[in-house]
């Protein structure tokens, strides 16, 4: 059963899907209604799931399910990746991009392949208290509190002090 997302539950658990480039308007609305279809009809073993799916700049997809109500099986989850996989071969647009997404300067979101990653840092392009996205959240609330987090606060943390380290002192 759908619910808007500011309703489900803060302990919901969570899967956020990054997209590999801004959806346009009508991508993100045909989306969203085919995601409120199917969260609609979700179930576990023939139980239906309390569930929600929201799209946040654009670029990122998050589903919730609230188990307090109904545990999401294997096969559930198992689903709501194929229709993440149908909709991105639909529109061309890879759902399960694993690149580091930041906040630059401008405000703008980038995208960068985790190989280059270390590079940016040492080229001070992602400075210690540049946002970074957590996209391993598990719950609605980790998400409220953790998903933009400062990149010397993430794994990123050993590229800053391994940067810091070769400064002569």
């Amino acid at each position: 059963m759908y619910i808007p997302f500011d309703e489900i539950d803060f302990e919901a658990r969570i899967w956020i899907y990054q997209a590999n480039k801004v959806l346009n308007h009508d991508q993100a609305g045909t989306l969203l209604e085919t995601l409120k279809a199917a969260t609609n009809n979700w179930d576990a073993h023939g139980k239906p799931l309390v569930a929600s799916a929201k799209i946040f700049y654009n670029r990122f997809v998050v589903l919730a399910v609230d188990e307090a109500n109904e545990l999401p099986s294997g096969c559930a989850i198992d689903k709501s990746v194929s229709w993440m996989r149908e909709a991105g071969i639909a529109m061309n647009i890879d759902f399960f991009d694993r690149s580091v997404a930041w906040i630059d300067g401008h405000g703008d979101i980038q995208l960068t392949a985790l190989p280059a990653v270390r590079d940016l840092i040492f080229q001070e392009d992602i400075l210690p208290n540049t946002q970074v996205f957590d996209n391993l959240v598990k719950t609605k609330a980790e998400w409220m509190t953790r998903w933009k987090v400062p990149a010397a606060s993430t794994w990123l943390k050993k590229y800053f002090e391994e940067k810091n380290a070769q400064i002569p002192g």
